[in-house]
């Protein structure tokens, strides 16, 4: 009866009632247009309903969810929403005619006792959900390790520490130097952990990990509208986000020149213009930097600017291979096993006396990161808690076969008569190169990407010497 009724009467009849109402009541379409809006609701808003009407909702209305609600279907039921000062309960249902969604409509009012109750309990959640969230992002960024974490006794590698623990009060800059997988993190997360900044942030970025086109807007941040597609509010830039602490640029060398340009500036002059700012903002951090690269030879090619390499090199400390601290293998395997028992619930793991002395001979050109390696895939397959060479990858379990499809063997050196046969420096030179890549893609089961991890190339590099020495 009452619908009948209701389709009887003038649709001014129904607007007019509507416009009377206490509830602020709008109405939009499916792009968030305003199609209605009654006067209760223009009287809060302090807005003439003929300027409303015809408007994007999100002119009128601060902190609307009209538009998306017009858009995604999904009603949203007693959410908190701020207008002019005061926070309201919002309702906001699609409007659906025919089974074909057309607009949203939405009412707001002052919260009663009840909705002030659920109010407090969603701000309180709100609170912790953000502390929570914080906390995280503090965490995120301090330093995971600290000199107790680097292992070893060898001669060589307690130089690097102790140079490294000797200039981790000092403000200047550091170039850590090394092959791939030496532990140039390790020492700058160790520096950083030492230093009078160690209640400051630790940002680690990777240079060759980002694209030549984001770099700048992640290593400086970018304002809100800077470009197409840009976070709504802007983002901080990892530089900000190391203000007062440490920024660790790891593989400095892939850094594109035109950013080398940049950083350097921001050294000289502690501030940092986020893409699409307007002005500049004053920051204050220390630079660790690293690089398996030979950055004054880059220099010399015109591949990194003099200036920036003198900015940077201050103190470097040069990370030895694995390869020239024999002494520390056993140790470091063992604080290695440590931690894969953890992540494996394991307890007691052992290695045999024939894996330690193959461990010794082996050259490893992917150093503390390939060890992890080979000691993560022989816990996988250990039956008992000694490691025997029968866990161990093939090319270091029987490297005369690895030798004999063309890889190096390590445990077979050549001959004498062999070593006086002396070639060419650079024939030798590509022999040896050549060599290394078959056994890193021997090591990798043929994955191109972890063997250039391996051996500390990229992957443009690795695929232009594998078509130079013909390696498929």
């Amino acid at each position: 009866m009452t619908n009948a009724i209701l389709k009887r009467l003038p649709i001014t009849w129904i607007k007019e009632i509507i416009d009377l109402t206490i509830e602020r009541i709008v109405v939009v379409d499916r792009e968030g247009i305003i199609l209605f809006i009654n006067s209760t609701y223009c009287e809060f808003l302090d807005v003439k309903q003929e300027f409303a009407i015809g408007k994007p909702v999100q002119q009128v209305i601060e902190n609307t969810r009209m538009h998306i609600v017009a858009t995604t279907g999904k009603e949203e039921l007693e959410g908190l929403q701020p207008i002019n000062g005061s926070v309201m309960i919002a309702n906001r249902y699609p409007l659906i005619i025919d089974n074909e969604l057309v607009g949203a409509l939405g009412t707001v009012k002052y919260p009663g006792p009840d909705n002030l109750r659920q109010s407090k309990n969603k701000i309180q959640d709100l609170i912790d959900e953000l502390n929570f969230y914080k906390t995280k992002a503090q965490k995120e960024l301090q330093s995971k390790y600290n000199f107790a974490d680097l292992t070893g006794s060898s001669p060589i590698f307690l130089a690097a520490k102790k140079l490294a623990e000797k200039v981790s009060g000092s403000n200047s800059s550091v170039l850590l130097t090394g092959e791939s997988g030496t532990g140039k993190e390790l020492f700058a997360h160790a520096i950083h952990h030492s230093s009078m900044r160690s209640e400051h942030p630790f940002v680690a970025l990777n240079c060759a990990s980002i694209p030549q086109d984001l770099f700048e807007s992640e290593l400086f941040g970018y304002e809100d509208g800077a470009f197409t597609g840009a976070k709504k509010g802007g983002k901080k830039g990892q530089l900000h986000l190391a203000n007062d602490g440490t920024i660790f640029l790891d593989e400095i060398g892939d850094m594109p020149l035109s950013m080398q340009s940049k950083l350097l500036r921001t050294l000289q002059e502690n501030e940092i213009n986020p893409v699409g700012g307007q002005s500049t903002i004053p920051i204050n951090l220390r630079v660790i930097a690293a690089t398996n690269q030979d950055l004054m030879k880059m220099v010399d090619e015109g591949k990194f600017r003099k200036d920036l390499f003198y900015r940077l090199n201050v103190i470097n400390i040069e990370i030895p291979p694995l390869r020239e601290r024999k002494e520390d293998i056993a140790p470091i395997s063992i604080k290695i096993l440590e931690k894969l028992e953890r992540n494996f619930y394991r307890s007691g793991t052992l290695l045999s006396s024939e894996v330690i002395e193959r461990f010794k001979h082996h050259s490893w050109p992917g150093n503390v990161r390939e060890l992890e390696n080979v000691l993560e895939r022989a816990i996988n397959v250990l039956d008992g808690r000694t490691i025997e060479l029968s866990h161990l990858p093939l090319y270091l379990r029987d490297p005369e076969t690895v030798a004999s499809r063309g890889g190096s063997s390590v445990t077979n050196p050549p001959k004498d008569a062999e070593l006086l046969q002396v070639s060419p420096l650079k024939k030798t030179i590509a022999k040896v190169e050549k060599q290394e890549i078959k056994n890193a893609l021997i090591f990798t089961n043929g994955n191109k990407i972890e063997a250039a991890k391996l051996l500390g190339l990229g992957k443009t590099n690795l695929y232009d010497k594998c078509k130079k020495y013909e390696i498929k």
